[in-house]
């Protein structure tokens, strides 16, 4: 037990180690919702039910996201990311780019999807070591979001650095400081402008050109409009689901049993990619800010509050999951809230991770089925996301 004044969510140490699963619960029991004040800040509001973060997260006119949807101040010019806008801007955006992101359109990916995590699986198969993180799991959502963006495949390392800046702020091995992040922008931007550029000239196949020869309510997206979008599709793209693939990984050489469910099993293995979801939470939390004074599960909260919603502490609320703390390779029904909970937030990307961390748990487990921990497990430093960036492991040889 900790004591409510010493917890600090600002403070990515707090997540060093390990989600701090315990401090949610107490918090869950004693303070739901619970005053995080900040040295330099305004502090904030810490949701951690369920069913709250539920009901705040589906309350758009209570709670925006135009504001900014991190603990820090919406910085300038980030108003322009679709996830820091409300309708109708947001609406349009989002109705824009949700055409290649169907289910439709997914399941017509997988035969592709699936080539390319075999090939990804060539590469290693017959070493019996690699760093997962590296070699794995950040490869699949690389490639995918390169292809579909339309960004050639000898930049996706580049792309792989940048957005590990941006993300990373105060680690010390990915982004030391805010200027590391700051420069790690500016150069997307200016590879955005170079792509823009070339797509006007020759649009081909790929989400540059559709955004390019866009317009949203009549109107073409500014160049400014253009950068933010490209950012967040490179970013999100790949950093979420490359968590997922690596704390899914480690998930299961640390429950063998739920594993060789899996192994005699493959069937189960879309619920298993939903628990892994749950369990992990690959994005910590988001933010709302209160429009108007109001209340969350009878605690007051005032017009301008910054409001998060910490899904990782509300995918092991013991009221909406029995044994939450219990990974369940099989758990049905599974409301989990990883990508959101619903509305027009919800994860735009949600069918694309899900079929990547299929597939690829599906090859891994015919035909490196016994892959184990080779040495410590590197966590990012962020209290936004949930992340490993080094995992270290073997695994029997693949014969020729």
């Amino acid at each position: 037990m900790v004591q409510l004044s010493e917890i600090d969510f600002y403070n990515p140490d707090t997540f060093l180690e390990s989600v701090p699963y315990e401090t949610f619960k107490q918090l869950r029991k004693e303070d739901p919702v619970h005053w995080n004040p900040q040295t330099e800040g305004t502090g904030f509001w810490v949701v951690t039910r369920y069913d709250d973060v539920v009901a705040t997260s589906t309350d758009h006119k209570s709670f925006a996201s135009g504001h900014g949807v991190f603990i820090d101040e919406s910085v300038g010019g980030s108003e322009l990311m679709m996830v820091n806008m409300d309708a109708p801007k947001h609406t349009g955006l989002r109705n824009l780019i949700s055409q290649g992101f169907t289910p439709k359109m997914i399941r017509r990916m997988e035969p592709h999807v699936r080539d390319i995590a075999t090939k990804i699986i060539d590469e290693i198969a017959d070493k019996g070591e690699c760093d997962f993180v590296t070699e794995v799991a950040a490869e699949l959502p690389l490639q995918v979001i390169a292809e579909l963006v339309g960004i050639p495949q000898e930049d996706r390392h580049q792309i792989f650095q940048w957005s590990n800046q941006m993300i990373a702020v105060g680690d010390p091995e990915y982004s030391p400081t805010m200027e590391v992040a700051t420069k790690a922008a500016a150069e997307i931007f200016a590879y955005a402008n170079e792509l823009t550029a070339e797509r006007r000239e020759n649009p081909k196949d790929d989400l540059i050109s559709v955004l390019v020869q866009a317009d949203v309510d009549g109107e073409k997206l500014e160049d400014l409009e253009f950068n933010f979008f490209f950012l967040l599709l490179v970013v999100a793209g790949n950093e979420t689901t490359r968590n997922l693939i690596s704390g899914g990984m480690q998930a299961l050489i640390e429950h063998p049993d739920q594993r060789q469910r899996l192994i005699d099993d493959p069937s189960l293995m879309p619920a298993a990619v939903e628990e892994m979801l749950r369990y992990i939470s690959p994005i910590m939390y988001f933010r709302r800010t209160a429009t108007a004074d109001t209340e969350i599960h009878g605690q007051a909260i005032k017009e301008g509050d910054k409001v998060t919603l910490w899904y990782g502490s509300a995918n092991r609320d013991e009221d909406a999951f029995p044994n939450p703390d219990v990974f369940d390779a099989g758990r049905t029904p599974n409301a989990h809230v990883a990508l959101g909970a619903g509305g027009p937030h919800f994860c735009l990307g949600a069918s694309l991770a899900r079929l990547e961390t299929q597939l690829m748990f599906e090859e891994l487990l015919r035909r490196l089925p016994d892959i184990e921990l080779n040495g410590p497990v590197s966590r990012l430093r962020s209290y936004f996301i949930n992340g490993i960036k080094h995992m270290p492991v073997t695994f029997t040889p693949e014969k020729g």
